[in-house]
């Protein structure tokens, strides 16, 4: 029965929406609760799979396998590794905090639920696929009901946040697909048999040739989800016009979805194509560290901080992943959770205040911790932990990325810890802007999350953020049984790899 558990995880949200279709768009309460229970009945399967998960085989588990179109080598392939469960945790973590955050708002309820459950389903489908035909199927799936959550119940020119958003997403996805059926026609001519099926391709050798000249393709097209500079721009756009809910999904979840493909796809089935290109993206990963903290520093909007923020700290994940060592890569795996639970808590944060002062503007604000001493100690943890706080996971995280990269990497390392610095900075600031200092008489009347249902989300994820930076072995141990056979084998690819070049 356990090879079900990650067919129920997905199927979840997908009855969550089948319930909600059903219900009368006056019952409010009823839609918002069904996505409460379908989304804790995800986490806590997501958490039951991460506690059964054997650590001593390792590898793929939990696998089912149905053929669907058999001619063109296409079957419903689902399973996990190391890898794959903790971004499903993350995953389903963040929904659930999601679906309290949204619990205020009131203009039509019922679409905004549907197409939050649409979201994460297509998010569960991309982490648990071992067929390329899905995976891209749920990759889409995931990025198309952004548009209408933006377009529809976000801010500050959302139309044209939610289009950029789209126009790139779909480009990066265009580049992708076009990488992914080359490796299939190619798979095809070599063996005969014409498959979408990751565990029969990753066991294929393609020539070097191939593999470096195919590499950046598919890592291009899946950059830009990352997203890495130079193709970022849309990212703090869509952070900013976003509501609360769909900003904690999109800097939580969906840009993890990039990073998460390139390690399927870029390291895993063409390994000398990424022994080859990775250390440019070493170094590529400084503008991204650099840049965005930077940028973060010049903003005056709390979101738009943020979103400049999580480009940056999306930086360490790219260089964790050129190191292409276990700790190198464990620790960009971490990054991901950890940046995801940190960013999905601030931007929660964010939306609170904002639904209350209808402003983000730092100079705007000042002193709502006298009126909000819940959210003022929540944001500042999430600030903390964005820094590098010791006993958060981020620490852990940017730590394992500091060791695997100094033996190759030391240049970036060095950028990558002023980053830091940086991001204490500004985060810090943001911090005495907002809740400390004088307070406007206009803000007399803000009221602090007091009930239950407010502060869950916001007590979930500071949990799970001090948890794992005390425990983080709880983690680590787990993600190391997809890293390292990874890491082992771009390794050996990078000892095979001839000097050959393209250009």
């Amino acid at each position: 029965m356990t090879s079900l558990i990650l067919t129920a995880i997905l199927l979840a949200p997908i009855l969550g929406i089948l319930i909600i279709l059903f219900l009368p768009a006056a019952a409010k309460t009823a839609i918002r609760l069904t996505a409460a229970v379908v989304t804790g009945v995800g986490l806590a399967l997501t958490v039951t799979a991460c506690a059964i998960y054997d650590q001593t085989v390792s590898g793929y588990q939990f696998i089912l396998n149905v053929p669907w179109v058999e001619h063109l080598g296409i079957s419903f392939h689902v399973g996990a590794d190391g890898i794959s469960l903790v971004m499903l945790l993350l995953t389903a973590a963040v929904i659930f905090a999601g679906v309290f955050v949204s619990w205020r708002i009131e203009d039509r309820v019922k679409e905004h639920y549907i197409l939050l459950l649409a979201l994460v389903t297509g998010v569960f489908g991309v982490f648990m696929s071992l067929d390329m035909f899905f995976f891209y199927l749920f990759y889409e799936l995931a990025v198309a009901p952004m548009y209408l959550l933006i377009a529809v119940w976000g801010s500050t020119d959302k139309e044209y946040c939610a289009m950029k958003l789209t126009l790139y997403l779909t480009l990066g996805a265009l580049i992708a697909l076009a990488g992914l059926l080359i490796l299939y026609a190619a798979a095809g001519e070599a063996t005969g048999e014409y498959t979408f099926d990751l565990l029969r391709l990753r066991q294929l050798a393609f020539p070097e040739k191939f593999q470096i000249l195919l590499f950046p393709l598919i890592f291009l097209g899946f950059a830009v989800i990352v997203p890495m500079w130079p193709f970022h721009t849309w990212s703090p756009l869509g952070h900013a016009a976003a509501p609360a809910s769909v900003s904690m999904l999109h800097a939580g979840v969906l840009m993890k979805l990039g990073a998460f493909a390139i390690l399927r796809f870029g390291l895993d089935l063409l390994p000398m194509g990424a022994a080859y290109w990775l250390p440019w993206v070493a170094y590529i990963s400084m503008f991204n560290i650099l840049y965005g903290g930077y940028v973060a520093m010049a903003q005056k909007d709390i979101k738009f901080i943020i979103g400049y923020s999580s480009s940056s700290h999306m930086g360490y994940v790219l260089l964790g992943i050129a190191c292409v060592d276990t700790v190198g890569l464990s620790g960009a795996v971490f990054m991901m959770f950890a940046h995801g639970i940190m960013t999905a808590l601030l931007f929660g944060l964010v939306g609170f205040f904002y639904d209350q002062t209808h402003t983000r503007m730092v100079p705007d604000l000042g002193g709502l911790s006298r009126q909000l001493p819940f959210v003022g100690v929540a944001f500042t943890i999430g600030a903390l932990a964005s820094s590098g706080l010791p006993g958060t996971a981020n620490f852990v995280s940017e730590l394992l990325v500091f060791i695997g990269a100094w033996k190759n990497y030391p240049l970036p390392v060095i950028a990558a810890v002023f980053g830091i610095v940086i991001t204490a900075v500004y985060m810090l600031r943001a911090v005495a802007g907002v809740f400390f200092g004088p307070m406007a008489p206009k803000w007399g009347a803000l009221t602090d999350a007091v009930k239950f249902r407010e502060r869950l989300p916001y007590v979930l994820l500071i949990a799970i953020l001090v948890v794992f930076g005390f425990a983080p072995s709880l983690l680590v141990d787990l993600i190391k049984t997809g890293a390292a056979p990874l890491a082992e084998k771009v390794q050996t690819a990078q000892a095979a790899l001839t000097a050959w070049s393209p250009f």
